[in-house]
């Protein structure tokens, strides 16, 4: 079957996108509005876009009031924001800062998730999470004056000691993050302890084997 997406309803494209385009990796962002007020909110449009320079992409889809969320408004404001990294053990809590609560609360607080001082941001990051990436806003785009895709250029990465294999050369023991993925219907989620190996094939073995 064929969609004609640009005829179908907003919510029905949502659907179908976010229900084929899987799995999607997960990060709560926590951002500071311009007189200081934490907002934290889970996001599964994000990933990682270049690493020379170092950048993370993050898509606020519109508030239901069709208005920019505080991720966005909290970035456009102020240029910076963290995007911390759920593992398993933080998913009911992650699910928590996704409640649709009053403007102005502490999503933090109801999910019961502390939080430390950044080094080269204003907004905290998250204490439990195993990695957090401190971004400054870089560029934006805009589709609508509700939404905007993030642009943020990582400026320090944390990573919990335990999980560093090799400081010098970034490596990281990731199987040990133990973190999961978003999948379909906004509720249902995957663990990424399912995995197989795959070594990418050279030029030369190809050749070497007579497979030309």
């Amino acid at each position: 079957m064929q969609f004609d997406v640009r005829a179908m309803k907003p919510m029905d494209r949502y659907e179908l996108l976010l229900g084929t385009v899987l799995p999607r990796p997960i990060t709560i962002v926590t951002t500071l509005s311009g007189n200081g007020v934490l907002n934290a909110a889970p996001y599964s449009l994000f990933n990682v876009v270049s690493h020379d320079p170092p950048v993370i992409m993050i898509a606020v889809l519109p508030h239901l009031e069709r208005r920019l969320k505080d991720t966005a408004a909290n970035v456009f404001e102020t240029r910076e924001f963290v995007v911390n990294l759920v593992p398993r053990s933080m998913a009911a809590a992650m699910n928590i800062t996704n409640i649709d609560a009053p403007a102005g609360t502490n999503e933090l607080t109801l999910a019961g998730l502390d939080v430390t001082a950044s080094k080269s941001v204003k907004p905290p990051r998250i204490a439990t999470s195993p990695t957090a990436f401190e971004c400054r806003l870089l560029t934006s785009l805009s589709f609508n004056s509700d939404q905007a895709v993030l642009f943020g250029e990582v400026i320090t990465a944390f990573v919990s000691d335990h999980l560093v294999i090799d400081a010098a050369r970034g490596v990281v023991d990731t199987p040990r993050l133990d973190l999961f993925g978003a999948m379909h219907a906004a509720r249902w989620y995957c663990s990424t302890a399912d995995r197989f190996e795959m070594v990418r094939p050279t030029w030369k073995q190809w050749m070497d084997e007579g497979r030309v």
